[in-house]
C-alpha cells in the first residue's frame, strides 16, 4: 500500500499551497495539490496587493497566483481540481476522500484557507448571487453606474470598497461600529469619500437586505440606534472568514476556539504527518506574505518528516 501512496497531498492551491509545493517538488517529494475552486485561492480575487515584498507598484492578486502555479508546475508539482470530504489516520498513513473516491498519502499538508463569513441578516441568503456577493472582482463589473453597499469595516472591506469605484456611480460602506483599517487604507478611503465616490456610516449594523422581482433594492440598517436605509443595487460583505475546515473532522486534528487548527513551531498538527499552514492555521497573520513564508517552513517540515518515515 505504501507504494501505491504520494509522498504528500496538499489540499488546497492558495499562495502556501503553492510555495509548499514549490520546496516540496524541489526535493523530489511526490507532491499533489487538490482544489475545489480556483488556483490561487482568495489571493486570485484581489484587484491589487500592495503590501507583497519585492513588487514596488504592487501586484494583481491573480498574476501573482498565475506566476506561484507556473512555478510550482514546474518543479512537478500535480494540481487536481476535486473537493476534499475527508481525511483519515490508518496506521503511519492517510486516507484522503476526494469527489467520493480515496487516495493514500504518506503526509497531508492542509492549506485550504478561509470562506467568506456571511452576514447573517435578512435577505443574504435569498439574493446570494443576484445581488449579494463576496468577490469584488469576482463580480463588481456587473454594477456599471450602479450603486453598491459594502459592509464591513477592515482592511478587505476598504480596498475592496475603492475597487469597486471604478464600476459604481457610489458605494456606501456600512461599518458595524467603527473603523479596523490601517491607518494608511483609511487615509487613502479619505479622498474616495472626499471626491463623493465613497460614503461611509459609522455604528451602522445591517439588518435587512430587500429586493423586488429578484434583485436587490434597499439596504436597511441601524445608524447609532436609529432605523435608516440606503438604496442599493448590489451589495458586497467583507466581515471576516471561516477556515475551510470540515473535511478533518475524522482526523483527530485540534482545532483553537474559532475553529482554525492548531500545530506546533513545525506547523505539524498533534497528529504526526498532518500539517497546516496559510490562513486555516490558528494564530495566521492572514497575509500573503506570511502565508508564503509558512508554506516554505511546512515544506521543509515534511521534508524531515518522511525522511524519517522511511527509516
Amino acid at each position: 500500500m505504501t507504494e501505491k501512496c504520494k509522498d504528500l497531498v496538499i489540499i488546497g492551491a492558495g499562495p502556501a499551497a503553492l510555495t509548499a509545493a514549490v520546496y516540496s517538488t524541489r526535493e523530489n517529494i511526490d507532491t499533489v495539490l487538490y482544489e475545489k475552486g480556483a488556483v490561487g485561492g482568495l489571493v486570485a480575487t484581489i484587484d491589487k496587493i500592495d503590501n507583497y515584498p519585492g513588487f514596488s507598484e504592487g501586484v494583481g492578486g491573480m498574476d501573482l497566483a498565475d506566476e506561484l502555479e507556473k512555478q510550482a508546475k514546474r518543479f512537478g508539482a500535480e494540481i487536481e481540481y476535486g473537493e476534499v470530504t475527508d481525511v483519515e489516520v490508518d496506521g503511519d498513513l492517510k486516507k484522503i476522500t476526494i469527489d467520493g473516491q480515496k487516495i493514500c498519502a504518506k503526509s497531508v499538508l492542509v492549506a485550504s484557507g478561509c470562506g467568506h463569513k456571511k452576514a447573517g441578516v435578512d435577505g443574504e441568503l435569498e439574493f446570494a448571487g443576484r445581488g449579494v456577493h463576496y468577490c469584488a472582482t469576482c463580480d463588481g463589473a456587473f454594477y456599471r453606474d450602479k450603486k453598491i453597499v459594502v459592509i464591513g469595516g477592515a482592511n478587505s472591506a476598504i480596498q475592496e470598497a475603492m475597487y469597486l469605484t471604478k464600476f459604481a456611480s457610489t458605494v456606501t460602506i456600512l461599518v458595524r461600529n467603527k473603523m479596523t483599517a490601517s491607518e494608511i487604507l483609511i487615509g487613502e478611503l479619505e479622498k474616495f469619500v472626499k471626491s463623493g465616490k465613497i460614503i461611509v456610516h459609522l455604528k451602522s449594523p445591517v439588518t435587512e437586505i430587500i429586493g423586488e422581482n429578484g434583485h436587490v433594492t434597499t439596504v436597511n440598517f441601524n445608524e447609532d440606534g436609529v432605523a435608516a436605509s440606503v438604496d442599493a443595487d448590489g451589495v458586497f460583505v467583507f466581515i471576516g472568514f471561516n477556515p475551510n475546515v470540515a473535511f478533518l473532522k475524522n482526523s483527530g486534528v485540534e482545532f483553537d476556539d474559532l475553529g482554525f487548527i492548531k500545530t506546533d513551531a513545525k506547523l505539524e498538527t498533534k497528529v504526526p504527518g498532518i500539517f497546516a499552514c496559510g490562513d486555516v492555521r490558528s494564530g495566521s497573520t492572514r497575509q500573503v506574505a506570511s502565508a508564503v513564508g509558512e508554506g516554505a517552513t511546512a515544506a521543509i517540515s515534511i521534508s524531515e518528516y518522511l525522511r524519517v518515515l522511511e527509516k
